[in-house]
């Protein structure tokens, strides 16, 4: 297998990580999937037309616009805030345009937890349909996908000529809302939790692809139809005959969804009065370092509900928080958490929170108290007391110290496991270590002490003692630097390398992080760049072989600072105007452009992506050591100050 296609089906999947990363070395959903340390979509394929798993995906009560005897159907589940599925309807229209009365295409609503607008502009468009008028408003959303605040959607209701006054009602209509909780439970099943997904007569394809991808696949599902067609079936029920030979969920075993890799085992502790559920001497504990601002966090919710229903007495859930430092709301939510579980309410207040992420001010903390019958004088004066703010940063720190450093992240007895993952994906590893467990209580080992005893073995299984195992870090990689774009003295004692993506808006948060490490770590630090473009950013493969142009030239990091403050115009023209600014010999940019000189570069890099274990952007490694998502400076500094203090080198914070 091509080492770029290893890298898309790992990274397809997302966790979607938020920091910017939404997957650590571990499929997710974005689940993503995902997990707040980028969130990347993510669904059971990397968009390669030579897949051809067949998945059951109903069209029934959905919008449609083609005719019932289309020998090729479109499912596509999507998000109005979602630049790539804004991007992705252009296409979708050309097809549309170019297949006439063959294609016929249906639309699932999958709005995105940390797209705010996403959602009221699909029950905008759900309401549309009421009248129908969905494809007029559809179109309106996708060509003011930056304007869906309520009066916007008011007026697209107006210029398609709806009735206002049913269109308001049909807004609060709980059939509208269910239609949507249906699409996503769906899109769920199939493994499709990023958007734009596309299921083609049932095939996957991810992303917001090039025409000729989704030609591909139409034009060889045309043949097939047609073959049905001749042999005797009926227009109307081609599609149903092809999906009937397909499977109803993306198979655990699925090559195009990977599980999430067996993790090192960690020591993991936690207080004895951490907010928890499930039995004390269950079989399994899982501890989660969550943050109640990650969209991430929020859609793992469901999968714990699984957990808790299907293991009552076999699993124990601990919470621990950990905020992170861009999510201004999710320290004052976590402190506002732990005042509920002072009073016997932990649950029933992060059920609140969670459903509620929009509005996490003081006020709102204070309604849910009442609402969810606190003592609101008590929780009040917690609060303004601060008495809960060393629990949260203690938590905190003691994630950061096991590698919890990015949300949601879990160790399932000490095994760590990372995003937001599907239930089938959680029940895989509890039910390894449901039998793990079993095996020490048959040998004797009591209930009261099974946790310990599990954690102490599974440590002795990494090959670590115990006493040198409070914190596992992974294997140091020894990374070749190669002919990758380097800046920083040669004999520097830390090198970071990063691995990067153009498009990727995680990426270019953390730019102005690195240049604050050169600048505290004067002399000490060399930073190394390799491209890691992922498979549904369309741009950012152009856009790292036109950076590699430029490093030909003597200009890369010029170029790249150019990239990431302009992510939203990585078009061939914009390239060729930021190589004419930096005062690039534009002639010779155009012709490495041209003839692909830097493909194998690119590629190369993506292949020891691989080789590493790098699955989404960015990813550090300093000094070999792994560093995932647009962590703040401070976790980089944690790592850099050990590794010069190894090298007998006075740190930033000691000069």
């Amino acid at each position: 297998m091509k080492p770029n296609v290893i890298v898309a089906l790992l990274v397809g999947l997302l966790l979607g990580f938020a920091t910017g990363y939404s997957m650590k070395g571990s499929s997710t959903s974005p689940a993503a999937g995902g997990r707040a340390v980028a969130a990347a979509p993510s669904a059971p394929g990397n968009g390669k037309p030579a897949d051809t798993t067949l998945f059951k995906v109903p069209i029934d009560g959905s919008p449609t616009k083609g005719s019932a005897d289309a020998l090729v159907t479109i499912v596509e589940f999507s998000d109005y805030q979602c630049p790539f599925c804004s991007r992705a309807n252009t296409t979708v229209e050309q097809l549309q345009k170019d297949y006439g009365a063959k294609l016929r295409v249906v639309m699932k609503q999958n709005p995105l937890s940390f797209h705010p607008r996403a959602k009221p502009a699909a029950l905008g468009a759900l309401a549309a349909g009421e009248q129908g008028k969905y494809w007029e408003y559809h179109s309106k959303l996708f060509t003011n996908s930056r304007a869906l605040e309520d009066k916007d959607l008011e007026q697209y209701a107006q210029d398609v000529g709806l009735d206002i006054s049913k269109w308001k009602t049909d807004l609060t209509s709980q059939k509208l809302s269910a239609i949507i909780d249906r699409d996503q439970a769906l899109a769920g099943k199939l493994g499709a939790n990023g958007t734009p997904a596309f299921f083609i007569n049932g095939r996957f394809l991810s992303g917001a692809q090039p025409l000729e991808k989704f030609k591909t696949i139409i034009d060889e599902e045309l043949g097939k139809a047609e073959s049905l067609v001749k042999s005797g079936t009926k227009p109307s029920e081609v599609y149903a005959a092809i999906i009937a030979k397909g499977v109803d969920a993306a198979p655990r075993n699925n090559p195009q969804q990977p599980e999430a890799p067996a993790q090192a085992y960690r020591k993991v502790e936690f207080p004895a009065d951490a907010p928890s559920f499930g039995p004390k001497d269950a079989k399994v504990t899982i501890v989660e370092w969550s943050d109640f601002e990650c969209p991430f966090c929020s859609r793992v919710g469901p999968s714990l509900k699984q957990i808790k229903a299907a293991y009552p007495n076999d699993v124990r859930v601990v919470f621990r928080h950990q905020p992170l430092p861009f999510h201004p709301s999710a320290k004052p939510a976590a402190e506002a958490s732990l005042a509920a579980h002072e009073q016997g309410k932990f649950w029933e207040y992060h059920d609140k929170l969670f459903a509620n992420q929009k509005a996490l001010d003081r006020a709102s903390l204070e309604r849910y108290a009442q609402e969810v019958g606190l003592n609101v004088g008590q929780f009040k004066s917690a609060l303004d007391s601060g008495k809960f703010r060393a629990k949260v940063e203690a938590d905190s720190a003691a994630g950061n110290a096991v590698g919890a450093n990015g949300t949601p992240t879990f160790f399932i007895n000490g095994r760590e496991f990372v995003g937001a993952q599907p239930f089938e994906s959680f029940k895989r590893v509890i039910d390894e270590e449901k039998a793990r467990a079993e095996k020490l209580l048959a040998a004797g080992t009591k209930p009261g002490d099974l946790y310990a005893k599990l954690i102490e073995e599974g440590v002795k299984s990494n090959g670590t003692a115990p006493a040198a195992q409070a914190a596992a870090e992974p294997a140091v990689q020894n990374i070749e630097l190669g002919n990758a774009p380097v800046k920083g003295p040669k004999n520097a004692p830390i090198t970071i390398v990063a691995f990067s993506d153009f498009e990727c808006p995680f990426c270019s948060r953390v730019v102005p992080t690195l240049a604050q490490l050169e600048q505290d770590y004067k002399g000490k630090i060399r930073v190394a760049f390799k491209n890691q473009p992922l498979p549904f950013h369309a741009n950012a493969k152009p856009a790292a072989l036109a950076a590699l142009a430029a490093n030909e030239q003597g200009k890369f990091w010029e170029f790249h600072d150019k990239l990431f403050a302009n992510q939203r115009s990585l078009d061939r023209a914009s390239f060729e105007r930021y190589a004419q600014e930096l005062g690039l010999n534009v002639a010779q940019f155009k012709s490495a452009l041209d003839s692909n000189k830097f493909e194998a570069q690119l590629n190369a890099d993506m292949a020891e992506a691989t080789r590493v274990g790098v699955s989404g952007t960015p990813s550090f490694f300093i000094n070999g050591r792994s560093l995932v998502g647009a962590q703040p400076v401070d976790a980089f500094k944690r790592v850099i100050d050990e590794e010069l203090k190894k090298k007998g080198t006075v740190a930033a914070d000691q000069k």
